[in-house]
């Protein structure tokens, strides 16, 4: 049974009522510990909390995410699952990305408590910056999702706004910011954290327009993404536009580090594989005339996608990363939406659906006939 209540805001101070919340869980012994983002300065940091006091940093909403998170629960929970009840505040690529790596045995979720939160979309590293110095985060979250035009590539075509498979969602969008936020608890554990923080039972006519609200984010957002695949078919695709887009690649692989869905303890293209001996660079230099340097960068990338594109949540986070300002997001989310499309698969939409390729069906390939 899906629970609704209604967390008041104090004041129309959106992220202190917030703050207030998350203090609660820990308060009243609901949860030991909190991963949440913390602001510091400029930055926002994501922070393994247990002292309530410490949360009077903490802002979820932060339009921000330097790295998707799912792979700091990951970090936490790989080597042995949580013993203690821990509570993660994820956006929802983060989630999506979570669910992932629970299907690919990287995250356990013993003891843990999703908590999930509207995302209106984030700004690059840069651009918080400036955003701190003319703006703040209670404007932001009241302008609403209908000015995407200073938010990440990744987020003005983020078809997932809402979170998915959280135990206890935060709602904003559709809801009046000055009354409260919607709190919604999807599990029976975290129904009862609900009640034990008090919170009243929302009424029908308080979320009225959350949904329709959501779809007419969604459809606007499908039409942007639509948009921008019709221009990324004459810019990346085909072998002379992938060649020139990767062509500034240095193979730092800041990209594979910051992708939420690459964990291998040891990359292929990190191993002696790719120790070439100089007599064999200059054997291929001669053979092509030249040899672009550091070499093998196309096949980097093409095997990134061979390995992750139908899990790749379209976070972002690989081209945030990229110190050369390549669009890999641009080569992933295109290449990932058709592999996706081609299996009817959604990454993180549901625990039970298993990754495609890790699993053989007898019916998969009957359209092929001898």
């Amino acid at each position: 049974m899906v629970v609704k209540a209604i967390l008041e805001i104090n004041e129309g101070k959106i992220v202190e009522s917030l703050r207030d919340f998350l203090k609660s869980l820990l308060k009243k012994k609901q949860l030991e510990a909190l991963l949440v983002p913390l602001e510091i300065k400029d930055r926002v940091v994501m922070t393994l909390v247990s002292d309530p006091n410490r949360l009077e940093m903490a802002n979820p909403f932060a339009p921000l995410m330097t790295r998707n998170s799912a792979q700091i629960v990951s970090d936490i929970t790989k080597v042995t699952p949580s013993q203690k009840k821990i509570g993660v505040v994820l956006r929802p690529c983060e989630l999506r990305a979570l669910v992932e790596l629970v299907k690919l045995k990287q995250v356990s979720l013993e003891n843990l408590t999703l908590i999930g939160i509207d995302c209106l979309g984030t700004l690059s590293s840069s651009n918080y910056k400036e955003f701190n110095k003319s703006f703040n985060t209670e404007r932001y979250l009241k302008s609403g999702p209908d000015s995407p035009d200073w938010l990440r590539t990744a987020c003005q075509i983020c078809e997932y706004p809402a979170p998915l498979n959280a135990d206890i969602s935060i709602g904003l969008i559709g809801m009046d910011l000055d009354r409260g936020l919607l709190v919604q608890a999807e599990k029976p554990e975290a129904e009862k954290m609900i009640k034990a923080l008090g919170l009243r039972a929302a009424e029908e006519s308080e979320l009225g327009v959350r949904e329709p609200a959501l779809i007419g984010l969604k459809a606007k957002r499908t039409e942007a993404r639509d948009k921008y695949f019709s221009r990324l078919k004459t810019e990346v695709v085909g072998l002379d536009n992938l060649l020139s887009t990767l062509a500034s690649c240095v193979n730092c692989h800041n990209c594979r580090v910051m992708c939420p869905i690459c964990y291998c303890k040891e990359c292929f293209f990190d191993s002696a594989t790719f120790e070439w001996e100089s007599e064999k660079l200059v054997g291929r230099a001669k053979k092509k005339g030249a040899l672009k340097m550091p070499a093998d960068t196309l096949l980097y990338h093409l095997t990134r996608l061979n390995h992750m594109a139908a899990s790749c949540v379209s976070c972002g986070m690989c081209e945030e990363a990229c110190p050369q300002d390549i669009r890999v997001f641009d080569i992933f989310k295109l290449v990932g939406d058709r592999i996706q499309k081609e299996f009817d698969y959604v990454p993180g939409r549901s625990l039970d659906e298993e990754p495609p390729l890790t699993v053989f069906r007898e019916d998969e390939l009957g359209e092929i006939e001898k």
